[in-house]
C-alpha cells in the first residue's frame, strides 16, 4: 500500500468511527508575489536587455521605480505606482575567477541556474537555500540564508557589487572601493541602486550525503543543537499536532550519486491539510492518527552534486513568518510558539522550518555579529494569516528576534534602530546616492524616513 493511501485510510477509518532593446509596458499591467498577498498596478513596466540599455534609461528618467526579481518576497518590498524594472534579461554566470574561487552572476539570475553553470566552470556556491527561484540580487538584497552552523547568508559570500544609482552613475563596491556602499548593498532591500553584477566566493565542486530521519518531538528537540553541529547542514521541520521532527542532515561525500527517492513534500503537506480538514475536531485524535503514520516512515539517504541536493519545490502555496534568534535562544521559542499554536489555532497544518545560520558583518543582515536560529512558520495563501502571526510575533521578539527582511513581519523603524547598530550608516549611504528618494516605495518611506 503506498504511504498516501495508508493515511487517507487511516483518516478513513477514524470518520467512520468518528524601450528599443527594453521590453516595455507603458499599459496597467498588474503584478503580484509569489503567493499572492502582494500586489501593485505599476504605470509602467521594463525589462532592460543589458546594462547600456539600463544605465540609458535611468538617466533619462525622473520618476519613481522599484526593482523585482522573482516575487518571493512577502513584505511590501516590490509594489509601487510608478515603474516596476526587471533584470530579468540581466542575467548568467559571465566570470570565473579560478585561482580564487570567485565568479561574477549577473543580478538577474535565478538561483536554480548559477549552480549547473558554476559546475561547468569547476566552482560550486559555498552554501544555497531550499529555494532556488529567486534571482541572485534578490536573494542577496534580503539576506536569504541556507542553514548551516558554519556557513552564512548569501550576502556575506558576495566580495563585489556593481550597481547603478538612480540617476544611472555606474559603481563598483567592494571592500577596497566604495566601502561603506558595499557594506549597504549587501542587504540593501533595493534601496542603493539597481544591482547589475555580483562577484561571489565560492568553492570547489562538491557532493552531498543527505540523511532526512523522523524523530518524536521532545527527542528531536533535544538533540537538535548536537546535530547542528554534527553536520555541514542540519535543518529540522516541526510537525504540528503529531508529536514528530523530521530532520534533515547533509554532509560532504565522495560517494557515487545515488537515485533520489524523497518524500514528496507537497503531497506530504497536502496529506497534512487532509488530516486537519477531518480531524482537526480533536487534537488527541489528529496526533495519534499523524504520529502513527509518520513512525511507519524510513529515514531516506540520497547523494548528488551541492546545487542538486538543496533546493526543493514548493508547489503549495503560503504566507510565512521569519524570524532570526541567538542561537542560545532560539528552541526555547521555538517550543513555546509549537505551544501556542497547538493550543490557540488548530488550522495550521504547515511544519516549522527551523534553520542554523553563522554571524556576519552585513550591516542590515539580521545575522549580523550573532550566530542565529531562524524559524519560519507558514499559513496555507487561501487562509487568513494574520491572527496566526500577530500571535507569535511577540514570542519571537521576546527572545531578540530580527525578522527575514522578505518575511511578513511588523517591525518599526525604532525596532529597526534598536536592533542594527549600522541602521544610521546605511540610511545615510542610502540617502547620498538616493537624494530624491526615487528608489523607495510608501512601505521603505516608512521605514527609512522616520
Amino acid at each position: 500500500m503506498q504511504r498516501r493511501d495508508l493515511l487517507k485510510s487511516m483518516v478513513a477509518a477514524c470518520l467512520s468511527s468518528a524601450v528599443p532593446n527594453i521590453a516595455l509596458s507603458t499599459s496597467a499591467l498588474a503584478w503580484k508575489n509569489w503567493s499572492g498577498n502582494q500586489r501593485c498596478v505599476p504605470s509602467a513596466r521594463i525589462a532592460p536587455q543589458n546594462l547600456a540599455d539600463l544605465q540609458t534609461w535611468l538617466r533619462n528618467n525622473q520618476g519613481k521605480m522599484r526593482s523585482v526579481g522573482s516575487g518571493h518576497s512577502f513584505t511590501a518590498l516590490v509594489p509601487t505606482d510608478h515603474t516596476l524594472i526587471s533584470t530579468s534579461y540581466i542575467r548568467g554566470v559571465t566570470q570565473a575567477v579560478d585561482k580564487i574561487m570567485q565568479a561574477d552572476i549577473a543580478a538577474g539570475t535565478q538561483l536554480s541556474s548559477v549552480g549547473p553553470a558554476l559546475n561547468e566552470m569547476g566552482q560550486a556556491m559555498i552554501n544555497m537555500p531550499d529555494v532556488d527561484r529567486q534571482t541572485l540580487a534578490g536573494a542577496i538584497s534580503t539576506a536569504t540564508h541556507g542553514t548551516g552552523r558554519a556557513l552564512q547568508c548569501l550576502s556575506a559570500y558576495t566580495t563585489e557589487i556593481e550597481l547603478l544609482t538612480a540617476k544611472g552613475e555606474l559603481l563598483t563596491c567592494n571592500n577596497d572601493t566604495n566601502h561603506d556602499v558595499f557594506k549597504a548593498a549587501q542587504v540593501g532591500l533595493g534601496t542603493i541602486g539597481l544591482i547589475t553584477r555580483i562577484r561571489m566566493q565560492n568553492r570547489e565542486p562538491f557532493k552531498l550525503r543527505r540523511l532526512a530521519r523522523w524523530h518524536k518531538y521532545e527527542e528531536g528537540l533535544a538533540q537538535a543543537e548536537a546535530f547542528s553541529k554534527a553536520h555541514r547542514n542540519f535543518e529540522f521541520y516541526v510537525i504540528p499536532f503529531t508529536g514528530m521532527i523530521l530532520s534533515d542532515a547533509l554532509d560532504e561525500t565522495d560517494e557515487a550519486v545515488t537515485a533520489r527517492e524523497e518524500f514528496d513534500g507537497n503531497n506530504g503537506l497536502m496529506d497534512l491539510k487532509l488530516a486537519r480538514d477531518y480531524l482537526g475536531w480533536s487534537n488527541e485524535f489528529r496526533e495519534l492518527v499523524l504520529g502513527t503514520y509518520m513512525k511507519t516512515l524510513s529515514d531516506e539517504t540520497n547523494i548528488d552534486h551541492s546545487h542538486q541536493i538543496y533546493a526543493t519545490e514548493r508547489n503549495v502555496r503560503f504566507n510565512e513568518m521569519e524570524y532570526h534568534l541567538p542561537v542560545e535562544n532560539g528552541l526555547k521559542a521555538l517550543d513555546e510558539i509549537k505551544r501556542l499554536i497547538e493550543s490557540q489555532f488548530q488550522q495550521v497544518f504547515f511544519p516549522f522550518e527551523c534553520r542554523f545560520v553563522k554571524a556576519d558583518d552585513c550591516w542590515l543582515s539580521p545575522f549580523y555579529k550573532r550566530d542565529s536560529i531562524s524559524i519560519a512558520v507558514h499559513r496555507y495563501f487561501e487562509e487568513d494569516h494574520s491572527p496566526l502571526f500577530a500571535a507569535i510575533e511577540p514570542i519571537f521578539q521576546k527572545y531578540g528576534g530580527r525578522p527575514h527582511w522578505g518575511k511578513l513581519n511588523t517591525f518599526t523603524p525604532e525596532q529597526c534602530a534598536n536592533a542594527y547598530e549600522r541602521w544610521e550608516d546605511f540610511k545615510q549611504v542610502r540617502q547620498a546616492l538616493d537624494p530624491d528618494d526615487q528608489l523607495l516605495n510608501p512601505y521603505l518611506k516608512t521605514m527609512l524616513k522616520a
